[in-house]
């Protein structure tokens, strides 16, 4: 897993508070990602001023967009 903030996010402290916040975040959530991975997450601006209860929200309708794509993709394999 990558993080991706960028200078457009703030500066240095911002950028790295940011990161520790996602960081956290994902962690309580690698359990729903399939395994072997590969998951690279970009913060745009509004992460660094948004609550982490807000951060969580975006995180989890993210992954759940990313999951079902990634299951409608297999079940169009399988047939």
């Amino acid at each position: 897993m990558g993080f991706v903030v960028s200078r457009a996010v703030g500066g240095a402290v911002v950028r790295n508070k940011v990161k520790r916040r996602l960081r956290h975040l994902m962690r309580e959530r690698l359990d729903r990602l399939p395994r072997g991975s590969l998951l690279v997450v970009r913060a745009n601006p509004p992460a660094a001023s948004a609550r982490y209860e807000h951060l969580a929200a975006e995180l989890d309708s993210t992954l759940d967009r990313l999951l079902r794509r990634h299951e409608s993709a297999m079940d169009g394999q399988q047939r």
